[in-house]
């Protein structure tokens, strides 16, 4: 017979190492994200700076069959691509800063943006609000995919917008503007529950919005059954 304080211990550890595995599963995910982004924006910055070169060099080639520019033209025209070079490549390079929203900005690549915010600020949180930002990472694919069928200017998806650009973003820009020695147990907690109450709003908008769809697909069933029923019958 087994004791049951192995039984109690042994069940512990299994509710331990199955949060474990659920929150390195939604982190592998979010980098898996993130590298999908990065390499997305690697491969747009590339094409800007080929473009680049490419008009610099053009601008160049026409300016000395016009006229010779011989060895500092030349060096000018070297020195002109490699700022542009750089001003384009310092401009692709990401870091914890706010969300860059404009009115008119897909739902979808809000949510992306969110997402990318949340991974690049994860590193700088204590663990409660490490744990909180894994489970709103999780919920961001399928709120995407809802979102994405949403025009920006529906109201719940407003709301999902300002909590993903303003309300959440926010608090954790106002936790890291805190001196390290004044972040207590008290603030840590604070944030954690912060993050909680977010990921919650987002959790009802993308089940309300889901449930939209399924009433939607419901009704759309009633009226092709209500509609041809009478005619398959015959």
């Amino acid at each position: 017979m087994t004791d049951p304080r192995v039984e109690k211990a042994l069940a512990r550890f299994d509710r331990v190492t199955a949060q474990l595995d659920t929150r390195e599963g939604a982190v592998r995910d979010a980098a898996h994200r993130e590298r999908q982004r990065l390499n997305a924006g690697l491969g747009r910055t590339f094409k800007h700076i080929l473009v680049a070169v490419g008009l610099v060099t053009l601008a160049t080639i026409v300016v000395g069959l016009i006229s010779p520019i011989g060895i500092f033209g030349l060096l000018a025209a070297i020195g002109v691509g490699a700022a542009i070079v750089a001003l384009i490549a310092l401009g692709g390079r990401r870091s914890v800063a706010a969300i860059q929203v404009t009115p008119d900005l897909p739902n979808g690549e809000m949510v992306q943006r969110f997402d990318s915010y949340l991974f690049r600020a994860r590193r700088a949180l204590p663990a409660p609000a490490q744990s909180e930002l894994d489970r709103i990472s999780a919920q961001l694919p399928p709120l995407r995919q809802t979102l994405e069928r949403v025009a920006p200017l529906d109201p719940m998806a407003q709301d999902a917008r300002r909590l993903m650009s303003v309300h959440l973003p926010g608090l954790i820009d106002r936790y890291l503007h805190v001196p390290e020695a004044y972040r207590g147990e008290e603030v840590k907690q604070r944030l954690a529950e912060g993050l909680a109450a977010g990921r919650e709003a987002l959790s009802d908008i993308g089940e309300s919005l889901a449930k939209a769809d399924l009433a939607a697909f419901e009704t759309q069933g009633r009226f092709i059954e209500t509609r041809y029923k009478d005619e398959i019958s015959e």
